[in-house]
């Protein structure tokens, strides 16, 4: 029977299909499918397991993805309402930070001034928290630290560029938590006061770090050329840096991170796989003469060798190439990624990879695996959730029990 989340997103595609004026056939010819395909997801039958079609029914049907998606999810166990009890503060500090930044007159601060060191400690601890996928501290941190980021700005004097790049991580890392927590546009206004802060700073390498942040709202939004075209202004702005016998290796790293964002824009539909697959293998060249030890966690990204293998085993889920993707990369160790975060990501679409290669008893085993180490960046994640409704729809004998308890957890069915 399919489970509820399947018949959620089955009848917005229904909804959004309709108010599009489009048939079934219609739909589905945009697809490439057939009109059974379409009436399939419709009722439940048919998974949405794939983020690039859920992109392009979104688009053919003017609605936004997240909607689609039926985020955000406010998940009960695992600090799942925490999490989103702090969003609306978080919000405005955010909006608060994009007035300050944009210089508008008469703002005063909310809170006495802290001192910078103990502000750079704080950004520090969501950033180690955003690195440990623990989306509900860090979504419980970021309100009160960017609002006294906040007033540090306004004091201004000596240590404003100090503050000034704190505010950036912190927005950067609000972008991260917002996205995951399913609030697209809120993310967007993240990314947003990070490129504010960014523009008070004349760094390139700050500027090329926000805009990595940017192509990530526009990828959770759909917007895939547009993170494309973001992509290849930040690429055309560090070239002069890179392109010396001796780069710095900031700049290359971001340089290798920023072709990782536009491989998955093209896997989900802003080019061709093959698009997709020579950003991949730039990226790994970049990692390759940063060496193999090299991930760059100061600057958000974690970039190295095995954060390639986990943008590869996306980008084969997404061209229908599970296989090729989780082969791309050879000789690397994904335990060796200094963060959760980017560690969990890779088991999830490992096991989307699986699931699509038939192995579906091992694709249950990868996501429990991932969930315990990071529940509720697993249970809210929405590929993660589209994979635990397939799974159950065809079925698992030998992982029955794990597989209930994914169920259970991620509140798929009341």
């Amino acid at each position: 029977m399919p489970l509820a989340s399947d018949e959620h997103i089955g009848s917005r595609v229904r909804i959004a299909r309709n108010a599009a004026g489009l048939t079934q056939v219609q739909l589905g010819d945009f697809l490439g499918r057939t009109e059974s395909w379409v009436a399939n997801v419709e009722s439940g039958r048919q998974p949405l397991d794939r983020y690039s079609v859920i992109a392009a029914i979104a688009d053919q049907c003017d609605v936004d993805v997240t909607w689609l998606l039926g985020q955000p999810y406010r998940l009960q166990r695992k600090g799942g309402s925490l999490a989103h009890a702090h969003v609306p503060a978080l919000r405005t500090g955010l909006r608060r930070a994009g007035l300050i930044l944009s210089g508008h007159p008469g703002l005063v601060p909310h809170g006495v001034p802290v001192d910078l060191a103990t502000l750079a400690a704080q950004t520090r601890s969501v950033s180690t928290a955003r690195q440990a996928a623990n989306l509900p501290k860090v979504a419980t941190l970021l309100p009160p630290l960017v609002e006294d980021l906040n007033t540090a700005v306004l004091a201004g004097g000596e240590g404003r560029e100090t503050a000034l790049r704190l505010l950036a991580d912190a927005a950067r890392t609000a972008r991260m938590c917002l996205n995951q927590l399913g609030y697209a546009d809120l993310a967007w206004s993240a990314a947003e006061v990070a490129a504010l802060a960014a523009t008070h700073l004349d760094d390139p390498v700050v500027r090329a770090a926000v805009a990595w942040d940017r192509c990530g709202a526009l990828l959770h939004q759909a917007s895939l050329r547009e993170a494309v075209a973001v992509a290849e202004a930040a690429l055309r702005e560090l070239e002069p840096l890179v392109a010396t016998r001796r780069p710095e290796g900031a700049a290359l790293s971001l340089r290798g991170a920023l072709h990782l964002r536009c491989a998955i824009a093209h896997a989900r539909g802003a080019g061709t796989a093959d698009d997709a697959w020579a950003r991949i293998d730039a990226a790994l060249e970049d990692s390759d003469r940063l060496g193999p030890t090299w991930y760059d966690v100061e600057r958000h990204t974690v970039f190295g060798r095995g954060t390639v293998a986990v943008h590869a085993a996306e980008a084969g889920v997404e061209v229908d190439q599970p296989d090729a993707g989780l082969r791309r990369v050879p000789a690397v160790d994904i335990g060796e990624i200094p963060s959760q975060e980017r560690r969990t990501h890779y088991r999830i679409d490992e096991a989307r990879a699986l699931h699509r290669m038939g192995k579906s008893a091992a694709a249950v085993v990868k996501l429990r695996s991932a969930a315990a180490s990071a529940p509720y960046y697993v249970y809210a994640d929405p590929m993660s959730r589209a994979l635990v409704s397939d799974l159950v729809r065809v079925g698992v004998p030998s992982q029955a029990a794990a597989l209930s308890g994914l169920v259970r957890n991620m509140e798929l069915v009341s």
